[in-house]
């Protein structure tokens, strides 16, 4: 017993010995598993705070979350570009250089983006089943134009224009097929209005986290934003594979025309008009677009106009960076603000909305063109992006509202393609304006009487009837 009994006191002892050793062990695994989740807290509980804001109300099981997400990356890319490009156009040459090295810039990149851009939404309407494709496609191309832009940047070369102008164009298509993804991608009880505008503030949160990292990017060196930027649309390359395949599908869709009725359809479509599937978009929709392009040409005429008036003649006791900075924020705050707000409102009375902000605008450029000022025209910055975003969630309104369902991509796609054109005019105009204040607003708030005039009877009109005021073409 005593031979039995030595055994098993020798494996207590051993199991004890061992089990000091073990617990030892394991108090200084578990202080280094503590320390490791000290030091990824911040990163993944970030990640986590961020997925659940985009997933929250069943936007993760509609797919609505990722789709989200690659927004905010193409934001914060697109960014990343943008600091490249104005640190070598326009912050590192006397103005009058810069005027017109912006200008070759312009007319080199913009011109033939005028013309690309009205076909960039016809060819991807005829591609309705490599949506998921096309976007990844436009990452992975805006990536490797990032790299040839770095080496144009260190070299001085001719290649960063025709570079510049492929990104735009990239850019120009990820924004058409986005526009068309959207509304395959809501969730239960989602409005439209709602969706667009997540995805819009996803954007514009990551492009605001972005600004600080792209200005230290820069701080190392000028090609150092591109190169960022390239990591984040190789990001974006892998995360739109990742959205649900339902965006590939174009099952019922058609092409719409934007024509308020049938009795203003030209060309080709005149005597096709009554085929079954092809519908035109709606009295409310085409005068919406309409007021929607003159704040988008308001909105491209300031960047420009403001870019050059503000480095001449600064802000009152401020350096020309730190009155472009104000002014850039003050207008990323109203859209932000303004996208939060459409949010809330969601579709109640687009037409009224519209109606209301372009004028609101158009008091905001008058008086701001009469007592030109630094907190004038930051109060007219904030009001333009407050209010364009506001009217552009009413325009995606009034298209869930009066375009069918089987052409309400098509739609989309083509209106953002005019809306983008009415910004590349208003930016050509800001670049030839001379660089007095009061003068460059009277010019705006003439755009925008104009653009008031022209489409608010329709719209009002549209209100009283709730709705077009003809029936769409069956």
């Amino acid at each position: 017993m005593a031979a039995a009994r030595t055994p098993q006191g020798a494996t207590r002892a051993g199991g004890t010995k061992g089990s000091r050793l073990g617990g030892g062990s394991g108090r200084f695994g578990g202080s280094v598993r503590a320390v490791g989740r000290a030091l990824h807290f911040p990163v993944t509980g970030a990640a986590r705070g961020i997925r659940k804001a985009t997933h929250a109300h069943g936007a993760g099981e509609s797919g609505l979350g990722k789709l989200i997400e690659l927004h905010a990356v193409n934001g914060a890319g697109d960014l990343m570009i943008t600091i490249a490009l104005a640190s070598t156009v326009f912050f590192s040459v006397p103005t009058d250089e810069a005027r017109g090295r912006v200008a070759l810039y312009l007319a080199i990149t913009m011109a033939p983006f005028t013309v690309l851009a009205p076909v960039i939404g016809p060819l991807l309407d005829k591609l309705p089943h490599g949506r998921r494709a096309a976007m990844a496609g436009s990452m992975l191309a805006r990536a490797l134009l990032a790299l040839i832009i770095a080496g144009a940047v260190a070299t001085g070369s001719l290649e960063l224009y025709p570079a510049a102008l492929g990104v735009l164009v990239a850019s120009k298509a990820y924004g058409v097929v986005r526009s068309a993804v959207v509304p395959r991608l809501l969730p239960p009880r989602f409005s439209l209005v709602k969706a667009n505008s997540r995805v819009t503030l996803g954007g514009l949160l990551a492009t605001g986290a972005a600004a600080p990292i792209g200005a230290g990017l820069h701080a190392i060196g000028p090609r150092w934003p591109l190169y960022g930027a390239f990591v984040l649309y190789i990001w974006g390359t892998f995360l739109s594979f990742t959205l649900a395949p339902k965006v590939d599908s174009a099952k019922g869709e058609d092409v719409a025309l934007l024509a308020a009725d049938e009795d203003h359809l030209h060309g080709p479509h005149r005597q096709s008009a009554k085929r079954p599937g092809l519908r035109t978009v709606g009295i409310a929709v085409t005068h919406a677009l309409g007021a929607n392009a003159a704040l988008r040409w308001l909105s491209g005429f300031l960047t420009f106009f403001l870019a050059f008036l503000l480095r001449e003649h600064p802000l009152t006791g401020q350096s020309a960076a730190v009155s472009l900075g104000l002014v850039a924020v003050s207008a990323g705050a109203g859209n932000a603000l303004g996208t939060a707000v459409g949010a809330w409102l969601r579709s109640r009375a687009p037409e009224i909305i519209i109606v209301t902000v372009l004028a609101i605008v158009l008091g905001a450029a008058i008086t701001a063109a009469i007592f030109f000022g630094a907190f004038l025209v930051a109060c007219l910055t904030a009001t333009t992006g407050f209010c364009l975003a506001l009217a552009k969630l009413s325009l995606d309104a009034l298209i869930q509202r009066d375009v069918p369902e089987s052409v309400r991509t098509s739609a989309f796609a083509r209106s953002e393609t005019m809306l983008q054109m009415a910004w590349v005019l208003g930016g050509a105009i800001g670049i030839v304006m001379p660089l007095n204040g009061t003068a460059g607003l009277c010019l705006a708030a003439a755009v925008l009487a104009l653009g008031w005039a022209t489409t608010s009877r329709g719209l009002l009109s549209s209100a009283r009837h709730g709705g077009a005021a003809k029936p769409r073409v069956a």
